[in-house]
């Protein structure tokens, strides 16, 4: 039985809806990860051993949501092109503790891994080893507490929307890498074990494929 859910599937890609808590690919011996499980299906359906299969788009291991996989090597870099041309787009689903400083906008940061720590944090943009990470925000729903955000991600940096909203103030909520001292009392306090962060839809070129929220 699969963990994930097939939500689309043609002769070139293949996207699931990832749960909460498996990897998108891992080289940890005895660990379960989504490659793995997708690929399986592939050799079952298709009755070949060893079917070719690459991820176009990653989530975090405690990230929900939308994965793209290309079925053929052609397939693969096409979709890869078309990411990297803005071509792909991604949408997110947050929910964050505190408010945004404005309804509407545009998150523009510098970040650098740490490969060592798994982490991101912003930096100068002088910073040789930083990465330019942008997105856009809508505030869809807020209480007194909390904003609910839907995210168009621009680019796809290493944990980049958790970080860029961290920084500008607003953890998500049940982050536990990036959290604030009040925002991880606010997700221990209502029983938020799980990150609310959900990548919901994906737009390739004119085809939109969604998952409900």
């Amino acid at each position: 039985m699969m963990i994930s859910k097939i939500v689309k599937e043609n002769d070139n890609y293949i996207v699931v809806h990832k749960p909460t808590g498996i990897a998108t690919q891992t080289a940890r011996l005895g660990q379960k990860d989504l490659m793995s499980e997708i690929k399986n299906h592939v050799a079952e359906s298709t009755g070949m051993k060893n079917p070719y299969l690459a991820v176009i788009n990653r989530l975090d291991q405690p990230v929900e949501g939308l994965v793209l996989f290309a079925k053929n090597e052609k397939s693969a870099a096409n979709l890869s092109r078309l990411l990297n041309e803005g071509k792909i787009k991604k949408f997110y689903h947050a929910s964050v503790y505190g408010h945004m400083n404005s309804k509407e906008g545009r998150l523009e940061d510098y970040l650098v891994k740490d490969g060592k720590s798994n982490l991101s944090k912003v930096s100068d943009r002088n910073d040789k080893q930083a990465k330019k990470a942008v997105l856009e925000y809508k505030v869809v729903d807020r209480n007194e507490e909390t904003d609910t955000l839907d995210i168009k991600l621009i680019t796809g940096r290493h944990h980049q929307i958790r970080v860029q909203l961290s920084h500008a103030g607003c953890p998500i909520l049940g982050d536990t890498k990036y959290a604030s001292v009040d925002s991880a009392e606010y997700s221990r306090t209502n029983g938020i074990g799980n990150i609310c962060l959900k990548a919901y839809k994906l737009i390739l070129e004119n085809e939109t494929i969604q998952i409900d929220l």
